[in-house]
């Protein structure tokens, strides 16, 4: 049984459309697996089928139907799965393929998209762009936890400063995710930290970095090393800027608020 995705644009919209769709796919032991509106005018389905060739045969007849024009028909992508679930597609950077943007209004479905790549198997490095308080930890925890994962800080902000040294017992799983925090490592004095981040590195597991652009700034990571990058804004309209994220710890650092710890 292998799965599809279909999307077709309706040209003529009339009664009874979907219908004899679903009739037609039905004749063809095509099984509609889940349905909706994933753009203007568009809708995507996603089909399952013990024979290719029924899926061919449908796209042939597709062709000869005025009231639909197929525009996809291939094996589900991440995103396609996504649209079907949440009726559109997520935002793609239209010249870096691996970055995805998201308001913080739509923090549901970026759980939903990580999740389902944390449930993927091996290794996965994900880095998140964003400004302070826009959700960014919260979503890779409710991701973990909606794929049934253990998360793991090896750097955060998220209660206090954490900078961990070492792990200990199934912490080193390759089953966990591996959250890291990119300003928060910079400033690690401790080379332990470092040493602990090289090793969870070459790990066949996800590691995910908080403001990955000063990560690879101080260390020999590139930004090529990533698989996904993901951007969250408050709107559309926010810029993300590193110098003032920076100049925030630095007057953190003077105010002598930090509760940090080493592990």
């Amino acid at each position: 049984m292998s799965e599809w995705y279909m999307e077709y644009e309706i040209e003529v919209n009339r009664p009874g459309l979907l219908g004899e769709i679903s009739s037609l796919l039905g004749l063809l032991r095509v099984n509609i697996i889940t349905i909706n509106g994933v753009d203007e005018g568009r809708r995507g389905m996603l089909l399952s089928s013990e024979d290719d060739e029924a899926i061919e045969r449908f796209e042939l007849i597709a062709s000869t139907m005025e009231m639909i024009n197929v525009r996809k028909l291939r094996h589900p992508k991440l995103r396609d799965i996504l649209a079907v679930r949440h009726g559109r597609y997520i935002q793609r950077d239209a010249d870096d393929k691996k970055t995805f943007r998201f308001v913080r209004d739509e923090l549901g479905i970026l759980v939903d998209f990580m999740a389902e790549i944390f449930k993927q198997e091996g290794h996965k490095l994900i880095g998140i762009r964003g400004m302070p308080r826009v959700g960014k930890t919260e979503s890779v925890v409710a991701a973990s936890v909606s794929a049934n994962r253990k998360w793991i800080f090896l750097s955060s902000t998220m209660i206090r400063q954490t900078v961990r040294s070492k792990l200990a017992g199934d912490e080193f799983s390759g089953n966990n995710v591996f959250i890291l925090d990119g300003i928060v490592t910079r400033k690690a004095t401790d080379e332990r930290h470092m040493q602990l981040v090289r090793e969870i590195m070459r790990m066949p597991s996800i590691k995910v970095v908080e403001h990955p652009d000063i990560f690879v700034r101080h260390s020999e990571y590139t930004m090529d090393d990533f698989d996904y990058i993901i951007e969250i804004r408050r709107d559309n309209d926010e810029e993300i800027t590193y110098d003032k994220l920076e100049q925030n710890d630095r007057m953190s650092g003077r105010s002598g608020m930090d509760f940090g710890f080493n592990i």
